[in-house]
């Protein structure tokens, strides 16, 4: 994900008034994460790594919000029972850059 993508998905999502400070900071932990593995619509994600990237300390939380943005339409979530194989996370909304 190059730094103009990921200010085109930053823009996208400080418009929106249904967000609030969870919803962004788990949006940010799954652009953080798209970054460190360039890329920029399927990501590879786990609940542990989103957690702590997004400085939620609770499940029901972490929970919550998550299953709210998909909900909303953000993100598409596959989650994977394998331990060998990470979940993915999709990115439905796509920035105007």
């Amino acid at each position: 994900m190059t730094f103009d993508v990921l200010k085109a998905y930053i823009k996208v999502l400080e418009h929106d008034r249904k967000l609030n400070v969870w919803h962004q900071a788990i949006m940010n932990a799954i652009l953080h994460l798209a970054c460190m593995q360039k890329q920029q619509k399927v990501i590879g994600v786990s609940r542990r790594k989103l957690m702590a990237y997004s400085h939620i300390g609770t499940l029901p939380t972490y929970h919550k919000y998550f299953k709210e943005l998909q909900q909303m339409g953000y993100i598409c979530y596959r989650p994977s029972y394998d331990p060998r194989y990470k979940s993915e996370v999709e990115l439905l909304v796509l920035p105007k850059i």
